[in-house]
């Protein structure tokens, strides 16, 4: 499912910032997917920390490929939608199996005992601000405001962040803006200042430029 504000978005940032407008040109037809299932955004994201897309993909399809998933499972966005239940059941040798790191077998877990003991919170979150959400999760053992901030992205689909702790994010800017030279934080924050309220669209475009296939948490 492609994020309600895409089009407006799109059509808003291509007027405004014309090295946006080449990018978005050259990726005609390609938008953002959302997954639209909040445990499957969060433990997609954790297992993506401090690694390339590449390498997540390959510990995720693993992961994937361990759990005991019934035919009638449904389906989040374009994936599996792994549950709470599936992970909080599965053993600290199983995962680690997978490619996972034992701090990260350990903040899964966490992740899916807290979904499966506050099920009324997370169903509020789609109501909280940003702000809000972000200070709830970095409660959580093992996520960040990196993490935080992917979800409300391909979570929530909230159309405004801008995660300024990602090397992609970074690097995109550098390359498209300043011919590959690292920039100062004022400008790079000057440049997001530019996209808003739709940050969100501007970053997804910055991974789309580094990667073969569109990023997806």
């Amino acid at each position: 499912m492609t994020p309600t504000y895409w089009p407006e978005a799109k059509a808003a940032l291509r007027k405004r910032d014309k090295v946006l407008k080449t990018i978005i040109d050259s990726y005609r037809g390609e938008a953002m997917r959302l997954r639209g299932d909040p445990f499957f955004t969060l433990a997609r994201s954790i297992t993506g920390q401090q690694v390339s897309v590449k390498a997540a993909d390959s510990v995720w399809n693993k992961l994937l490929a361990a759990l005991p998933l019934p035919d009638s499972l449904p389906q989040a966005g374009e994936g599996i939608m792994i549950t709470p239940g599936q992970i909080a059941a599965m053993d600290a040798k199983t995962l680690r199996a997978c490619g996972l790191s034992e701090r990260k077998v350990m903040y899964l877990h966490g992740l899916a005992n807290h979904f499966l003991e506050n099920k009324q919170q997370v169903k509020n979150w789609p109501t909280l601000p940003d702000d809000g959400i972000i200070r709830e999760l970095v409660a959580l053992h093992g996520i960040g405001r990196w993490t935080a901030e992917m979800f409300l992205i391909f979570g929530l689909g909230r159309p405004d962040v801008f995660p300024l702790d990602d090397l992609g994010l970074l690097k995109g800017i550098h390359r498209h803006y300043n011919k590959g030279k690292p920039l100062p934080l004022r400008k790079i924050i000057a440049i997001g200042e530019n996209w808003r309220p739709y940050r969100s669209l501007g970053t997804w475009y910055m991974w789309r430029v580094l990667d073969p296939l569109p990023v997806a948490y």
